[in-house]
């Protein structure tokens, strides 16, 4: 099975084989993801991991408990601390030839958020950013910003960045989704959380899969042919070095940012990911897909396959991945048509069918026409903690969005049911329903009346069509709809048909 060779691959990055250049001291190292401040997760064995001289004896405490253990030939070590309930503060001691303390170690949840622009997002961008900043008196929450880098080989650690406590101070510098979704499970919880944030706006999803995997995937053929194409005129361009001409050197300089960038595949997952991946969590969130919307056909494959790339590589099993879909974009059309930005909302809802432990926040309801980076991310994070509360710590509370089940043709009319309308329908702004557009054989939509059944089913026509065939609802890059149920959950955006997108075949 193709994954065995990455779990070899983690419990080297574990071991820390993976060094960076000047760790071959015999002095003992951490990457910085152990650094003051941080948070363990609680309840399971966590993860550390460092180098040292060669067959250094090594002792790590913590709590009261004690792990020994000696660096292999090449000064890589590594042990599994014992659970721990949620609490705090600790001092994590590491000793070696010489000692580390990381003090005010605190044990509760840890999640990582990723993803590109719109989890990156700062509290600071966001909505009401004095009034957050003034409340942020949380110093049982804490943060983590990793660096932007790309590269193709692996990352050891990233020195210069260290754990952030939550205050007044810090909390603009937090991703505010991630600051958000961390913030309402420690008031409900009532526990420490950690968040890893190591979102990079504007990448692309394969750059967070080691190539390999892409490589050995037929699926992928033409997307890493196309990154072939572009490495190997690069590699041609340095190979001439000094006699390049005026448009050559244009064209290099050009390039060097895609080959350092963050949509080469790759290139995230060696330069960000993997100096903290197998630390220990609870799960992930993610909002990610803007960069992708023009191969949405291939994010059906490119999503699940990330996602389980990941857990395989961590070690944790099926962890909790909860995701954002794209929000409402752009421009709003008076005329129903096709939209990447629908197709690619469909991929990542289509994912929950095809892998377990998943979740979807759906935000049609949320974004900005003339901005992809909605300011509104109080909701975002909060539409994420439902699936956590709910899924990861038994609350009862709604969190999933109603989704479509099936259509059933009546004399004209299509009749449609859905699944996880809790509490009932509720169209915002106004009684009827908004968003549903018919169309026939010929294919061609049109904007569709829809009414609300006594049993939650809804009914949609159209004068126009006479024999309709399919539906759709909110299918458009910034759709007029209005669905919602009355946990204010909105409807998933769907369609009834599996017609040919405009996205299918790109590479």
């Amino acid at each position: 099975m193709r994954w065995n060779r990455f779990r070899t691959a983690l419990i080297g990055l574990a071991l820390g084989v993976m060094a960076a250049p000047g760790l071959s001291s015999a002095a003992v190292r951490l990457p910085n993801i152990f650094s003051d401040s941080m948070v363990l997760q609680r309840q399971q064995g966590n993860r550390v991991w460092g180098m040292a001289g060669a067959g250094e004896p090594i002792t790590v405490q913590i709590a009261g408990q004690q792990h020994e253990t000696k660096a292999d030939g090449e000064g890589a070590w590594s042990v599994t601390l014992d659970p721990m309930d949620a609490g705090g503060p600790h001092t994590l001691t590491i000793r070696g030839e010489n000692t580390i303390e990381i003090k005010d170690v605190l044990v509760g949840e840890v999640w990582v958020c990723s993803g590109q622009s719109n989890m990156q997002w700062s509290v600071n961008a966001s909505s009401d950013a004095e009034l957050e900043r003034l409340a942020a008196q949380h110093p049982r929450i804490r943060m983590i910003n990793f660096p932007q880098i790309g590269s193709q080989e692996s990352i050891w650690s990233h020195d210069d960045r260290r754990w952030m406590v939550c205050s007044p101070e810090t909390v603009g510098n937090f991703s505010a989704v991630g600051y958000f979704f961390a913030r309402q499970l420690h008031e409900t919880l009532g526990v420490p959380v950690g968040m890893i944030n190591n979102a990079w706006g504007g990448s692309a999803c394969e750059a967070w899969i080691d190539r390999t995997v892409l490589e050995e995937d037929e699926r992928f053929a033409g997307l890493m042919e196309r990154w072939q194409g572009m490495e190997d005129r690069f590699a041609a361009l340095e190979e001439k070095a000094d006699s390049l001409s005026e448009a050559e050197a244009k064209e290099k300089q050009g390039m060097l940012g895609q080959m350092r960038g963050n949509a080469r595949p790759g290139n995230i997952f060696h330069g960000v990911l993997k100096s903290h991946l197998g630390y220990g969590i609870q799960g992930a969130i993610w909002y990610q897909g803007e960069s992708n919307a023009g191969r949405a056909y291939q994010y059906r494959d490119l999503f699940p396959l990330m996602i389980s790339h990941w857990r395989s590589l961590w070690g944790e099993g099926d962890f909790p991945f909860y995701w954002v879909q794209l929000a409402d974009f752009k421009q709003e059309v008076k005329e129903p048509g096709e939209s990447d930005w629908a197709e690619l909302r469909e991929a990542q809802t289509m994912t929950m069918d095809r892998l377990p432990n998943t979740g979807e926040a759906v935000i049609i309801d949320i974004g900005e026409g003339r901005d992809i980076h909605p300011r509104n991310k109080v909701d975002v994070g909060r539409r994420l903690a439902r699936w956590a509360l709910a899924q990861d710590y038994g609350v009862n509370i709604a969190h999933q969005s109603p989704r479509y089940v099936s259509m059933e043709k009546q004399e004209g009319k299509i009749v449609l049911s859905f699944a996880h309308v809790v509490g009932g329908w509720r169209p915002f702004d106004v009684p009827q329903p908004l968003g549903f557009t018919i169309a026939g054989e010929d294919k061609k939509f049109v904007a569709a009346e829809a009414k609300i059944l006594d049993d939650g089913r809804i009914e949609v026509w159209s004068a126009a069509v006479n024999d309709p065939v399919a539906v759709r609802y909110a299918w458009a890059d910034n759709p007029v709809c209005n669905m919602f149920t009355n946990n204010d959950l909105p409807l998933t955006p769907f369609r009834t048909d599996d017609w040919d997108g405009v996205t299918k075949g790109r590479q």
